[in-house]
C-alpha cells in the first residue's frame, strides 16, 4: 500500500503545474489588489503582469526533455516549452506596445490584467496537455477570457464582435467536443500516448474519419482556416490594433500546436491528408485574393495572417521533422514582423489605415516608412529578410518529401503576397504627395519597433542557432 502511494505521488508531479498555476494564482492576486486600492496606475498593473511573464518564462525555460506530470495528463516536451516560450515572449512584446498608449479604457481596469494572465494561462494548458479533455478545458479557458478583452474596449462594435467571437469560438469548441468524443469511442481512450498505440493496432474505419472532421472543423474555427474564417475580420476591426496583432499570433499558434499533437496521430489516415491538404491550398489561396483586393492595411494584414495560416497548416500536412521545425521557424518568424507591422498602425493618431492615407509618408516620416517597408518585406519572403527562411524551410521539407503540387501552390501564393505587401511600399515611397498621418511619439513604442525590426534584419545570423534549438526540442518530443 505504501509502495503504491509514493508511485501515486511519482506519478503527480505537481511541478509540471506550476507555468500554469502561477499565472492563475498571479491573475488572482492582481484582481484582490484592484479591489482593495482603486487608484493604482495602469503602468503599475502593465509591470506586474511583465513581471509575472518573466518569472514565468524563466521557470519554463529550466525544463529540458520529455516530464509528464498530473497523473500523465501534462506532458513539458520539447514542443510545449518551444510553444510557450513563443507565447510568452509575443506577450511581452503586447504589454511593451500597450505601455506606450495606455490611457484607453481597457487598460485601466485591474480586470483586464488578470484575464490577460488567466488567457496566457489557457494558452499553457492547451500545449502542454496529452490528454483531450485537458486541451478542452484550455480551450475554453483562453477562449472566454479573450472574448471578454476584446468586449472590454466598451464601444458598440467591441462588444458585438465580442459577441460574434463568442458564437463562433462556442460552435468551434462544440464541433472539437463532439469530434473528440467520437475519437474516444473509437480508441477507447482521451489520452494521446494512448490513443498511438491504439491507433497501431486498428485499421482506419468511418468513425475515425468523422471525428477526424468534427476535430478539423472546431479547431478550423480556431485558427481560422477557410472556409471558418468569417468571423476575423469583424473581431480585428472591432480590437485596438496591437491586440489584433497579438490575437493574429499567440491563440493561432496554441491551436495549430494541439493541430500538431492530434493529427501527427490520424495523418496514418489517407482521406484525413487530403482534408488537411485541400484546407491549406485553400486557406492560403482565398486568403491572398481577399487580401490583395483590400484597400484598408488592417483589413490586408487580417486577411494576410490567414494565408500565412495556410502555409502552417502545409507543414502540418507534411508532417517531418524538417517540416515541424519549419512550422516553429516559420511562426517566430512571422511573430516579429507581423506584430512590428500592427505596432505601427498601433502608433497612428488619427486612425488612418488604408493605403490612400500612406501615400507618400517617406517624405512626412521616413523613420516610419522605413519600418514598415521592413517588416512589408519580411512578411512577403523576402531574402535575406525573416520570414524568407520560414518559408524556404517549409518548401524545402515539401520537396523533400515529394509533394510538388503543395511547393508549387505555396510558391505562388508567395508571388500574389508579393504584390499587396509591395503596394504599401510603393505608396509610401513613389508619391510625391505628403502624407498627412501623424504617429504617436513614444519611447516604449520606438523601442518596440526596433526590436521587432532587428530580429528582422538580423534573421540570417540567428537562425542557424534557432534551428538547432528548435530540432533540439523536436527530437525531445518524439517528431
Amino acid at each position: 500500500m505504501v509502495n503504491k502511494v509514493i508511485f501515486d505521488i511519482e506519478k503527480l508531479n505537481m511541478l509540471c503545474l506550476f507555468p500554469i498555476a502561477f499565472l492563475i494564482l498571479f491573475g488572482v492576486f492582481l484582481l484582490i489588489m484592484g479591489m482593495i486600492k482603486k487608484d493604482l496606475t495602469s503602468k503599475f498593473y502593465l509591470s506586474l503582469t511583465s513581471l509575472a511573464l518573466v518569472f514565468d518564462l524563466g521557470f519554463i525555460l529550466t525544463f529540458s526533455g520529455d516530464l509528464r506530470g498530473f497523473f500523465n495528463l501534462i506532458l513539458l516536451d520539447g514542443v510545449a516549452v518551444l510553444g510557450t516560450t513563443i507565447i510568452i515572449l509575443t506577450s511581452l512584446f503586447f504589454l511593451l506596445f500597450s505601455f506606450a498608449r495606455n490611457e484607453f479604457e481597457e487598460y485601466q481596469k485591474s480586470e483586464f490584467y488578470t484575464l490577460f494572465l488567466f488567457m496566457i494561462s489557457g494558452f499553457n494548458t492547451m500545449i502542454m496537455s496529452d490528454n483531450l479533455i485537458l486541451i478542452i478545458l484550455g480551450l475554453e479557458l483562453s477562449s472566454l477570457c479573450l472574448y471578454t478583452l476584446i468586449a472590454l474596449k466598451n464601444t458598440t462594435k467591441s462588444v458585438e464582435a465580442a459577441i460574434k467571437y463568442f458564437a463562433m469560438g462556442a460552435l468551434g469548441s462544440a464541433f472539437f467536443v463532439f469530434g473528440a468524443g467520437l475519437l474516444y469511442l473509437s480508441l477507447g481512450s482521451v489520452e494521446l500516448y494512448e490513443m498511438n498505440y491504439s491507433l497501431k493496432n486498428l485499421e482506419s474505419n468511418s468513425l475515425l474519419i468523422i471525428s477526424s472532421i468534427f476535430i478539423i472543423t472546431g479547431l478550423g474555427f480556431k485558427v481560422s482556416l477557410v472556409p471558418f474564417h468569417t468571423w476575423l475580420s469583424d473581431i480585428y476591426n472591432s480590437s485596438n490594433e496591437i491586440l489584433a496583432g497579438f490575437i493574429s499570433i499567440v491563440p493561432k499558434l496554441a491551436a495549430f500546436i494541439v493541430v500538431l499533437r492530434v493529427f501527427d496521430l490520424l495523418l496514418g489516415i489517407e482521406s484525413v491528408k487530403s482534408i488537411l491538404f485541400i484546407l491549406a491550398i485553400t486557406t492560403m489561396s482565398f486568403a491572398n485574393i481577399v487580401a490583395l483586393s483590400s484597400k484598408n492595411i488592417k483589413k490586408m494584414l487580417t486577411f494576410s495572417s490567414i494565408s500565412h495560416a495556410g502555409f502552417i497548416l502545409g507543414a502540418i500536412f507534411i508532417n517531418s521533422t524538417d517540416a515541424n521545425v519549419g512550422l516553429f521557424l516559420y511562426w517566430i518568424m512571422f511573430s516579429f514582423a507581423n506584430l512590428g507591422a500592427f505596432g505601427i498602425l498601433w502608433s497612428i493618431k488619427n486612425g488612418h489605415y488604408d493605403y490612400e492615407s500612406f501615400k507618400g509618408l517617406a517624405k512626412s516620416n521616413l523613420t516610419i516608412s522605413l519600418l514598415m517597408s521592413l517588416f512589408m518585406l519580411s512578411l512577403a519572403g523576402i531574402p535575406p529578410f525573416s520570414l524568407f527562411w520560414g518559408k524556404f524551410y517549409i518548401l524545402s521539407a515539401a520537396l523533400s518529401k515529394g509533394y510538388i503540387i503543395l511547393a508549387i501552390v505555396m510558391a505562388l501564393n508567395s508571388a500574389i503576397a508579393l504584390f499587396y505587401y509591395l503596394k504599401l511600399v510603393v505608396n509610401m515611397f513613389l508619391y510625391d504627395e505628403k502624407s498627412k498621418i501623424s504617429f504617436e511619439e513614444n519611447g516604449s513604442i520606438k523601442f518596440s519597433l526596433i526590436l521587432c525590426a532587428a530580429f528582422c534584419i538580423l534573421a540570417p545570423f540567428v537562425v542557424k542557432f534557432i534551428l538547432a534549438f528548435l530540432y533540439n526540442a523536436t527530437i525531445f518530443s518524439g517528431f
